[in-house]
């Protein structure tokens, strides 16, 4: 394959005819917003990563707001996480009037460091709010020993973590089960499966996964269901402030085909990540993503971390003008406009591994439809600038 014809991107959604005939069901139904298909998928994503509640919202971002609220983040609340993830994270605490307290990241699998929370923790604290990045999961188990000494809710971003798996009690369980408080998804269409864009809350909480269901709509005491069902007049109320938060049965009906699609595409995804390991272990001092014995990730991203020696830009560059999209080393958000001029927010001296992290890594092409040749394309291209640059 020439480089000229070469097109090679990042993601890729693995979306078809089912799908859009999904679409069609609910179109047709003259019910497209949030309603029956909500309703079916929320119970089947709950059955799939056996959580007792699952409940579906816009995005992810307004999932791990609403999170934060359950668990009782108020203004002036602090939140321990981390600044390496995309900056809705950061954000989601921010809506609360809630501070964010930074932690660095374990280099080998860039999640939050563990050893480093309890240091973090004030008497402020409100929260731990984690991401298990790129569908790598974080050690949950030593996290959720520190925030149960604590008293601490432990929520899960796991945004990127759709099928993946952590070995816990002798058994591999899926990530949203949830072992933390709450755990927050993404269906974004960068992510392993994808609505469009929505959202989905696990817990196993009733309370909370009722709160989540008046706030998303509104604060609206009768559902929509509800009220147009009945035989008598209802009159709804809203005796609390909501927020439009809804996932339309349109974006629902395409996630309950994207949900039967999930087992073979998370196959695929690590067949291609083991794949990239074994084309790429040989190449000096690039350092491939780790994972760890008690963790089984869905890959939703393939990270290698370059050298010092080489240039980050320069080597993205090289493989885009072949045809080969890749993304920079995941952001940093104290580093970004709105959070670098904070008073209270962390600065480079605590945030080495975040900063390396997002400098010297790159994300590569992963997704269920690559090919071995696009795949082989990917490897060789990286392996000639790699090269150039050393």
């Amino acid at each position: 394959m020439s480089k000229q014809m070469q097109n090679i991107p990042i993601a890729k959604p693995w979306i078809g005819e089912l799908e859009a005939e999904a679409a069609r069901r609910a179109i047709m139904s003259g019910w497209v917003t949030q309603g029956p298909e909500v309703a079916a998928f929320e119970q089947e994503f709950a059955a799939y990563v056996g959580a007792n509640h699952a409940c579906a919202v816009s995005n992810c971002t307004t999932a791990l707001h609403l999170a934060l609220l359950a668990v009782g983040v108020q203004p002036g609340d602090e939140v321990i996480t981390v600044s390496h993830s995309y900056i809705a994270t950061a954000n989601s605490i921010r809506y609360c009037g809630a501070i964010p307290v930074f932690v660095d990241i374990e280099p080998q699998t860039y999640n939050i460091n563990p050893l480093l929370i309890e240091d973090a923790i004030s008497e402020r604290t409100r929260a731990i709010l984690i991401v298990h990045q790129m569908g790598m999961p974080c050690d949950l188990k030593a996290i959720l020993d520190i925030a149960h000494r604590y008293g601490l809710p432990v929520i899960e971003d796991a945004a990127c973590a759709i099928a993946s798996e952590i070995l816990w009690e002798g058994k591999w369980e899926k990530i949203g089960k949830p072992h933390g408080d709450i755990a927050c998804f993404s269906f974004h269409p960068r992510k392993v499966i994808t609505t469009g864009d929505g959202g989905m809350i696990t817990t196993n909480n009733p309370e909370w996964d009722q709160q989540f269901r008046l706030w998303r709509q509104h604060g609206m005491s009768v559902p929509d269901t509800v009220r147009h069902g009945a035989k008598q007049v209802i009159f709804e109320s809203y005796p609390m402030l909501g927020y439009n938060y809804r996932m339309t049965d349109i974006q629902a009906a395409v996630g309950r085909e994207q949900l039967k699609r999930l087992p073979e595409i998370v196959e695929r995804r690590r067949y291609l990540a083991q794949r990239y390991h074994d084309q790429l272990a040989d190449i000096p001092g690039l350092k491939l993503p780790t994972e760890p014995t008690r963790a089984k990730s869905n890959w939703q991203s393939y990270c290698v971390r370059l050298p010092d020696s080489c240039n980050q830009l320069q080597v993205m560059q090289v493989m885009l003008d072949a045809g080969i999209g890749t993304r920079r080393g995941i952001m940093c958000a104290h580093r970004e406009p709105a959070y670098c001029h904070e008073t209270w927010s962390c600065g480079s001296d605590r945030l080495t591994e975040s900063e390396q992290a997002q400098d010297h890594a790159i994300l590569l092409p992963l997704f269920h439809q690559m090919s071995k040749q696009e795949q082989d394309a990917v490897v060789n291209e990286l392996k000639t600038v790699y090269q150039m640059q050393r």
